[in-house]
């Protein structure tokens, strides 16, 4: 499936916004605008609407109060509040998706370089994109982050951070092959091929050193899974731990607790040597993290 991407900076109602409504961002981008509503004029739309609706009511109960004529007053009356609540009614719909156009299509101008659509990605683009998100999604909604066991705080704003950044590069480095692409299949002569060539190989480096970036991403997000592992497995050995006096007392009321002692101690090595691996990695993690970080981490001592 394919995403919006949107800059971390964005108001996160805004990036809700803007990846609600893809196809609409890709309309705006072509040239598409929304039509200016149009409202009664001097009073609001729904001021006229619960204006007539209000109007029709009085004229019904007049009719039902008449003495003379009272159906053929009523008929019309009648009809006129269907016609008003009907209008109503029918109203509220495209008022609310007209409203949602006017949104969209105010934040896409407002926030013009700050969100990225799946058109901008050609397929290797792309599947680098969904590599990069699928790390970041597992790091941020793992139990291990969550239960600050890693820095929370620093993935919750960097993890996001590097996504925003690597999609951009790859929108960039998409739009460069699209136009190298084309470039060379128009004039492909020995010395156009030649004078490209330098821009393959720059084409190229960048693509590697992106892919490196994604690479640092997912070992990251290897380890996270390892620690997650290795926390679920703590969990539930540290449960079975919590249960053991209910056997060691059924163990000793039938005399059978000589027998058992050397499994019980298994499972407290078992439950030490987890905790061991879960510590190990957790900070096989924290240096995955400080890697992916680079330079800022140096900058941050």
């Amino acid at each position: 499936m394919q995403h919006v991407a949107v800059d971390p900076e964005v108001p996160a109602e805004v990036a809700d916004l803007f990846r609600r409504n893809g196809s609409l961002l890709s309309r705006i981008r072509a040239g598409w605008t929304p039509e200016p509503r149009i409202d009664a004029p001097g009073l609001p739309v729904r001021a006229l609407q619960v204006g007539g609706a209000i109007v029709s009511l009085l004229l019904l109960a007049g009719a039902l109060r008449a003495d003379d004529g009272r159906i053929l007053v009523f008929v019309p009356a009648l009809l006129l509040f269907v016609v008003f609540t009907g209008h109503l009614v029918a109203r509220e719909g495209p008022l609310e998706s007209e409203d949602t156009e006017q949104e969209v299509y105010r934040n896409a101008r407002w926030y013009e370089d700050r969100y990225l659509l799946p058109e901008d990605f050609d397929a290797p683009a792309e599947k680098l994109r969904e590599r990069t998100r699928k790390a970041v999604e597992y790091v941020l909604r793992s139990q291990v982050n969550a239960s600050g066991l890693l820095d929370d705080a620093r993935n919750s704003v960097m993890l996001p951070a590097q996504e925003w950044e690597i999609a951009r590069l790859l929108a960039k480095l998409s739009a460069l092959r699209d136009e190298h692409g084309r470039f060379g299949h128009d004039a492909r002569t020995p010395e156009v091929a030649a004078a490209m060539a330098p821009l393959e190989r720059a084409l190229a480096a960048s693509e590697a050193a992106v892919v490196a970036r994604v690479e640092a991403l997912e070992r990251y997000a290897g380890h996270v899974a390892e620690a997650e592992r290795a926390f679920r497995a703590h969990q539930q050995v540290e449960l079975l731990r919590s249960r053991l006096p209910r056997y060691e007392e059924l163990l000793a009321e039938t005399g059978a607790d000589a027998l058992a002692v050397p499994e019980i101690d298994h499972l407290a090595q078992d439950a030490g040597r987890l905790e061991r691996a879960l510590r190990e990695s957790v900070r096989s993690a924290h240096e995955a993290f400080r890697y992916l970080d680079g330079p800022s981490t140096e900058g941050d001592k």
